[in-house]
């Protein structure tokens, strides 16, 4: 059979850069989205006012506002230097493969408030990877101008703009794949997941207007580009990953925001539509997302708290080129696709110290047996049970603007490539690789100070 033309990348997952999206997924779930202690000194407020845990990463009310009114609230009591940093140790422990212990990662935060209208968020972090060498990249960031204490018919209204480079990091309510961090690793993914390949997780650059109408109504629109590949290997990133050429790239969000006091309820709709060019100068692909989300927190006085979400992103794609069916000589496969990812998590914490998640992935898209070698079948399952220790960045804590956490997470794969068993599709007499050989277990250390 002749070489196909190389649109979508076909991959063939062996255990190479199966590992490389275990790392990626277990870093993201572990150490993202976690209170950051510049926040609490600027407002005078502990972490655990404005996330669920002490430690985060689920944001209470109050925290939604604190990022919508674009990270300017403090306590009036004068400047305070916008400076925070993290660090983190784990041990993994694979359940094939070597047990690891590590500084897994350091990271540096610039994050406060610049002027009565101007705030932001941007986080360097230094990976291990491996033979004691670091990489450090420039990771999230989120900068923001935001008009405050507006009246239109009568009604409080926020509106803001914000720069970033993750597309639903910047989300208030954090349920979007994108901010939740949480993702299967697979064969496939939509554009919303950091988890697929050739992610835009921070390899991107946009700004939208964002508005919210009577504490309730939440709008938002904006647009994406893709770095060049060059901009992403000097900000610590392999080109490897580039998400490709975007065009024509729309961002849309509109959310039900409901605040209770003692309950919180949010659900959303998002839609993301870009023609992508990967590998760049290839034929566009037409891709479009669309989702929806919910959200309920049970916050109560704080002593018992349960959180619940789930998102539903479905992806619709119809590729530039259609390739060679390698079953019928000279028929095409489909030019058309789809991918869907689907997140479910509940988390229950007591006292914002002890905290348990548990989390189901699923990944799913169209079959195709030139895309995704060796069954045609990218679907993946995955669940994630973590247990989770924090004992200060309470009001009554010994420390209330900095914090330590404690957690340990199982990483269960059910299904890969479609199967629970042989998933890479080993020849016969040669002994296969089964989903559950790629579960692992990890414990990790982190100090936020």
């Amino acid at each position: 059979m002749p070489p196909l033309p190389f649109r979508r990348r076909p991959r063939t997952p062996g255990h190479a850069a199966w590992w490389a999206a275990l790392a990626l997924v277990l870093s993201l779930v572990s150490h993202t989205a976690q209170a950051i202690p510049a926040y609490a000194r600027q407002t005078g407020s502990a972490c655990a006012d404005c996330h669920a845990g002490a430690y985060g990463p689920a944001l209470t009310p109050y925290g939604m506002r604190f990022k919508l009114n674009g990270y300017t609230d403090t306590d009036g009591q004068g400047t305070k230097i916008p400076v925070a940093a993290q660090i983190t140790a784990s041990h993994v422990n694979p359940k094939t493969g070597p047990s690891d212990t590590t500084l897994t990662e350091g990271d540096l935060y610039l994050a406060g408030r610049l002027t009565d209208n101007v705030g932001g968020y941007i986080k360097v972090e230094a990976d291990h990877t491996g033979h004691d060498t670091y990489n450090t990249r420039l990771s999230n960031i989120d900068l923001r101008y935001v008009a405050k204490e507006l009246k239109i018919a009568g009604k409080d209204t926020t509106i803001g703009v914000t720069v970033n480079n993750s597309p639903g990091f910047q989300d208030p309510i954090g349920a979007l794949p994108n901010a939740s961090f949480l993702a299967p690793g697979g064969a496939t993914g939509t554009l919303l997941s950091p988890g697929a390949p050739n992610a835009l997780t921070n390899r991107v650059i946009g700004a939208s207007v964002y508005a919210l109408y009577d504490k309730v109504w939440y709008a938002e629109a904006g647009t994406y580009r893709s770095l060049q590949r060059s901009t992403q290997d000097d900000l610590g990133y392999n080109v490897g990953g580039d998400p490709g050429k975007l065009s024509d790239t729309g961002y849309f969000r509109f959310a039900y925001m409901k605040d209770m006091r003692k309950q919180f309820f949010s659900a959303g709709v998002v839609a993301l539509t870009t023609k992508r060019e990967l590998p760049r100068g290839a034929s566009k692909d037409d891709i479009d997302d669309f989702g929806y989300d919910l959200t309920y927190q049970y916050l109560g006085n704080r002593e018992h708290i349960v959180q619940a979400s789930y998102v539903n992103i479905y992806e619709r794609r119809k590729y530039g080129t259609a390739l060679p069916n390698p079953f019928v000589p000279g028929a095409l496969e489909s030019n058309r696709g789809s991918a869907r990812d689907q997140v479910a998590s509940v988390t229950y914490t007591f006292r914002q110290t002890y905290g348990i998640q548990v989390s189901q992935l699923k990944s799913t898209g169209s079959a195709s047996d030139v895309r995704y070698p060796p069954f045609g079948d990218p679907d993946s399952t995955i669940n994630l049970f973590t247990l989770t220790w924090a004992p200060f960045g309470k009001d009554d804590s010994w420390i209330t603007k900095g914090n330590l956490k404690l957690a340990a997470t199982w990483f269960r794969v059910t299904r890969f490539n479609g199967r629970g068993s042989n998933i890479f599709g080993a020849p016969p007499g040669v002994r296969g690789v089964d989903a559950s050989d790629l579960n692992a277990f990890t414990v990790s250390a982190s100090i936020a100070f």
